[in-house]
């Protein structure tokens, strides 16, 4: 309890955003989020665990696809941020977001957002393949399906997001016709969950009692059990990725080091630091905090070190 008061205190003390000013098209790019890009890295997940990253072909296709799912992407922000823009004038940082500042009219916003979503899955259908695109419509359909009615709905929500971040694991093996691992899959929804989950908690203990929250979801989740669905799923990504390690544990390797398995200490690490910044309730973007806390990027690096050798049998 005296945890969560400090950190309300906090809150309230902290002074918002200064507005940004700057045209149109600096306001569209400021919605499209470029630094929630990073998320879509992911889609060099599955092919990099398969060891089918470095062809020519795969960089191509691969970062094609980034492209357009980031349009993607691109496309939910600004019709989020356009059907959100009342209500983001109420919060304290989100009233500086161009589309509630004003500098984005919300009929650009929207018009800009469904052009993007319709040039995606059709440039995905020409230059990528089929199940490219129906991934990257199903993903659009979702996320507008929950900027619209599913953000409101308990666990839902939780769902949708994690989900997204599933979607951005699978296309990359999708786009380059790699089988996907029933642990890679696990590994990767219930890791996405936990980050999810974890934000969620943060931002409900950090949104107590203070007026001008846009979640308001987050008054219906308690906080004990947002951090019983991040705990949980902690839980499950790690047993996920130890079946995935040792999967193939009983067959003879010519490397060095048996570095997969060796790589489950780096990511139980990993996670076990992410969780310190979720039981503080100081876990916002998870890109955030992996590029802002030096140990854990060095732990990812670590394990994305030893899972490269693993994966290179060196």
């Amino acid at each position: 309890m005296a945890e969560t008061a400090v950190l309300r205190q906090r809150t309230h003390e902290e002074p918002s955003a200064p507005p940004r000013k700057g045209g149109l098209l600096a306001g569209l790019l400021r919605t499209a989020r470029p630094r929630q890009w990073v998320k879509n890295v992911l889609v060099v997940a599955a092919p990099a665990a398969a060891g089918e990253l470095f062809s020519r072909h795969a960089l191509t296709q691969l970062a094609l696809v980034f492209v357009l799912f980031t349009a993607c992407a691109a496309a939910v922000y600004l019709v989020n941020d356009a059907r959100d823009a009342e209500a983001d004038r109420a919060h304290p940082v989100k009233r500086h977001r161009p589309v509630a500042a004003g500098q984005v009219p919300v009929p650009v916003a929207y018009a800009v957002g469904a052009c993007l979503g319709l040039l995606a899955p059709t440039a995905a259908a020409w230059l990528c393949s089929p199940a490219v695109a129906a991934l990257l419509t199903a993903y659009l359909g979702m996320q507008l399906a929950y900027c619209v009615s599913l953000k409101h709905v308990l666990v839902v929500d939780l769902a949708v997001v994690t989900t997204g971040f599933l979607m951005r694991a699978m296309i990359g093996g999708l786009a380059l016709g790699i089988p996907l691992s029933r642990w890679f899959l696990i590994t990767t929804g219930f890791g996405a969950l936990f980050m999810v989950s974890a934000k969620r908690y943060s931002e409900a203990v950090q949104m107590a009692g203070k007026a001008g929250a846009t979640r308001a979801l987050l008054t219906e989740y308690t906080t004990g059990y947002l951090r019983f669905v991040w705990q949980l799923a902690a839980g499950v990504a790690i047993l996920g990725y130890c079946l995935w390690a040792m999967e193939e544990g009983g067959v003879p390797h010519t490397s060095v080091l048996p570095w997969r398995q060796l790589s489950m200490v780096a990511f139980i690490l990993a996670v076990l630091r992410y969780a310190v910044f979720a039981d503080r309730g100081t876990a916002g973007e998870p890109e955030d905090v992996v590029l802002r806390d030096r140990a854990l990027a060095l732990i990812g690096l670590v394990w994305a070190a030893m899972y490269g050798l693993a994966v290179a049998n060196w």
